[in-house]
């Protein structure tokens, strides 16, 4: 896909946390990589099982939202409705997360991921049902807006 990193166009602290880097974003599609650190690991030395189901998460999510039919700075935010999660193999080393929205819906999409090591060998693969939001009912009923990684960016 792309050769250049990407700017993630929303704000997710935890994404940020974990050093998940974006390298392409568009058309249904999204691609994530990460080089495994201590932190990512488990008690075996090999990427904890949440750090793969994080990357299908969010690549899957990119790849939903990228294929939405909307202006990609402006929305519609995703948020994950259901996750089916298979491992292949131990991740090791650099690891590469591919999304595809596979259908849409006006309200959903429906996606596949899969997480490669550096040897192109399939680790986990994932799909996923995203709910298309513009904003999230939290407690009280406040809405929250998505929060976008450009400063003079509001949300729509």
């Amino acid at each position: 896909m792309a050769s250049q990193q990407l700017k993630f166009p929303l704000r997710i602290p935890f994404v940020e946390q974990l050093g998940l880097e974006l390298w392409a974003f568009g058309d249904g599609k999204a691609e994530l990589r990460v080089d495994l650190a201590e932190a990512h690991l488990n008690s075996w030395e090999v990427a904890h099982g949440g750090v793969l189901m994080t990357m299908l998460d969010v690549a899957m999510a990119h790849a939903a939202r990228s294929g939405a039919g909307h202006d990609l700075a402006a929305g519609p935010g995703v948020a994950t409705i259901e996750m089916k999660t298979s491992f292949m193999r131990p991740g090791e080393g650099r690891l590469r997360a591919l999304g595809t929205l596979l259908h849409k819906s006006t309200t959903m999409g429906f996606t596949e991921g899969s997480v490669f090591n550096e040897a192109g060998q399939l680790c986990a693969h994932a799909t996923g049902t995203f709910k298309y939001i513009r904003a999230l009912p939290t407690s009280g009923r406040h809405a929250k807006p998505l929060q976008y990684n450009t400063p003079d960016k509001e949300a729509p």
